[in-house]
C-alpha cells in the first residue's frame, strides 16, 4: 500500500502517523516545503522515500510530486495530511489522481463551508444557529431583527477562530460592513454554551473505531483576538447524548476513512428553536484531528495510541488496540509570554512534576490561539483539573 502524506513535519508529532503506518507495512512518501535535513529523525526512519517542494501553496508543484511517486512506486492508495489548511489541495489531488479513499473534490465544500455545514446538521437532526450569507448591510440588519443582538461574524471558510468577531450593535455591524475583507463571511445567531467536541476515527462506513471527548473553553475567538489564556481538557468518559450527536453528525456528512473533531456547543442558557440549559447544539466540523498536541492528549486520557488507531484504520479497517486501559482527563493550560504569573516554572513543576505529560514551547503559527507555553497533565478528576489551570495561569 502507498501512502502520501503531505507536510508530515507539522505539528511536530505528526510523525507518529507516519510511524504507525510503517510499522503496519504501509509505503510511506512524504511532501512538503521543509528541507530534508530539517526533518526530526524520527519522521525520516519513517518515510520511504521524500520529496521536498518549494511550496506547498504551488499546486503545480505538489501534482508533480506525487505524479513522481505514482510514476516510482505504483498507483498511490490513500493522499491525506491530517491538517485544516491542506484539505482543499487533499481532495483535489485525489480526484486527479484517482485515489477513492477520501474525500473527493467536489465533496470538500460540505466539510469547509460554516453556511454549507446547516443542511448536514438538519439531516442529521442536530440544531444549529442560525445562520446568515452575508451580503448587504440592508439584508444583515434583517437578520439581525430576526435572531437579535449580539451575532457572530467569521469568514465561510476559515480555520479556527481567525478573524471571528462578536457584533453588539448597529455601529459594531456597520463598522463590519465597511471594512470586511474580500471574502465571503457567514453572520450567526449568537449561543451562550461551552463547547464540547465529539473526536473520533472513523472506518469506511463511518462507524468509530475510536471516540472521546473534549471541553473547550466557551470562546476561543475571545481567546484569539484578545489574547487571553487558552486552557481544556479531554475527559475520560463522553456524555451519551454526545455520542449520539457526534455519530449522526459523521453518518450525515458522510465522514468516512477519517480522524475528526466536530464541534458542539452545550447551552448555558435556553435558546428558542435550538434547546434547553444542558443541551448541545451543532458548531462546526473539522475533518482532521484536533489541532496543536490534542491527539497526544487522546492518548494520555485513554492509555492508549491513536495514532496506531488511525494507522490501523488505514491499513485494515479495524484496531486491536485496547481501549479498555484506566482512563484519566488531560489537560491543557498555555500562557503568554509578557504577562506576569503568580506561580513560577520551578513552582509548577514542583506541585505537578510527576503527572506533567508534555511541556513545550508553542510554535509561532499556532501561538495566536494556544499560547506561548504549555503545560498538559494527566489528572484523576474534574476538580484537579480545575485546580491545575488555575494554578497555572493565575
Amino acid at each position: 500500500m502507498n501512502f502520501i502524506f503531505i507536510s508530515p513535519q507539522f505539528p511536530k508529532t505528526y510523525w507518529n502517523f507516519c510511524d504507525r503506518l510503517k510499522r503496519n507495512g504501509v509505503n510511506v512518501l512524504g511532501i512538503a516545503d521543509t528541507p530534508y535535513d530539517q526533518l526530526d529523525d524520527k519522521l525520516k526512519n519513517s518515510l520511504t522515500e521524500y520529496y521536498r517542494v518549494y511550496s506547498l501553496e504551488n499546486y503545480d508543484e505538489v501534482y508533480r510530486a506525487v505524479a513522481f511517486f505514482a510514476f516510482k512506486y505504483g498507483k498511490i492508495d490513500w493522499l491525506e495530511s491530517n491538517n485544516e489548511y491542506w484539505l482543499e489541495q487533499d481532495a483535489k489531488l485525489r480526484t486527479d489522481f484517482n485515489i477513492t479513499t477520501g474525500v473527493q473534490a467536489d465533496e470538500i465544500w460540505a466539510f469547509k463551508s460554516k453556511f454549507a455545514m446547516k443542511k448536514f446538521y438538519a439531516k442529521a437532526g442536530v440544531p444549529s444557529a442560525k445562520c446568515h450569507w452575508v451580503t448587504t448591510l440592508e439584508e444583515g440588519l434583517k437578520f439581525i431583527e430576526e435572531v437579535g443582538y449580539p451575532v457572530i461574524v467569521k469568514p465561510d471558510n476559515g480555520v479556527g477562530a481567525s478573524d471571528t468577531h462578536k457584533l453588539h450593535n448597529q455601529e459594531e455591524v456597520e463598522r463590519f460592513y465597511r471594512s470586511k475583507p474580500g471574502i465571503q463571511y457567514v453572520m450567526e445567531e449568537f449561543i451562550n454554551g461551552n463547547i464540547y467536541s465529539y473526536d473520533a476515527i472513523t472506518n469506511q462506513n463511518g462507524d468509530p473505531l475510536f471516540e472521546t471527548m473534549t471541553a473547550w473553553p466557551p470562546s476561543i475567538m475571545d481567546i484569539v483576538n484578545d489574547g487571553k489564556d487558552l486552557a481544556y481538557y479531554v475527559g475520560n468518559e463522553i456524555p451519551e447524548v454526545l455520542r449520539d450527536m457526534g455519530r449522526r453528525t459523521v453518518k450525515a456528512f458522510n465522514a468516512r476513512n477519517r480522524f475528526v473533531h466536530m464541534e458542539f456547543f452545550r447551552l448555558a442558557e435556553a435558546k428558542p428553536g435550538i434547546g434547553n440549559v444542558g443541551d448541545f447544539a451543532g458548531l462546526e466540523v473539522n475533518m482532521r484531528p484536533a489541532g496543536g498536541y490534542t491527539p497526544d492528549m487522546f492518548n494520555y486520557a485513554g492509555s492508549l495510541d491513536v495514532y496506531q488507531i488511525w494507522a490501523d484504520m488505514v491499513s485494515k479497517q479495524y484496531s486491536d488496540v485496547d481501549q479498555n486501559q484506566r482512563k484519566y482527563y488531560c489537560v491543557y493550560a498555555g500562557r503568554r509570554d509578557g504577562k506576569n504569573y503568580r506561580h513560577s516554572d520551578g513552582e509548577i513543576m514542583w506541585i505537578y512534576g510527576s503527572r506533567i505529560v508534555m511541556k513545550e514551547r508553542i510554535p509561532g503559527i499556532l501561538s495566536g490561539a494556544m499560547g506561548n507555553q504549555m503545560y498538559t497533565a494527566r489528572l484523576d478528576s474534574e476538580q484537579e483539573v480545575e485546580e491545575f489551570i488555575r494554578f497555572v495561569q493565575e
